[in-house]
């Protein structure tokens, strides 16, 4: 199964559980995460539905490629890793 963890950065903000899920997206496996705590949706997609700008993720120690649809694949002992952005100078 992939792992999703979210970073206590994230976590700071709203209740962010890790998850394990059979999910072969990365769409699908973040929407298993949303089903377990809506709220946190809003933290990691805008309006669109696409990545927020102030995320980011990897999957397999790599970058997402597809920050729209979120359709890069999963396997099924993918590792997840979904990071608020730093900014600033």
């Amino acid at each position: 199964m992939a792992h999703i963890v979210f970073t206590p950065q994230l976590r700071r903000f709203v209740d962010a559980p890790e998850v394990q899920t059979d999910a072969t997206s990365l769409r699908e496996g973040l929407e298993a995460a949303f089903a377990l705590n809506p709220r946190l949706r809003g933290y990691v997609l805008d309006e669109q539905g696409h990545l927020r700008a102030n995320v980011t993720i990897f999957i397999d120690g790599r970058r997402l490629r597809d920050l729209q649809a979120l359709s890069d694949p999963l396997g099924p002992a993918s590792q997840v890793h979904v990071f608020q952005a730093l900014s600033g100078g």
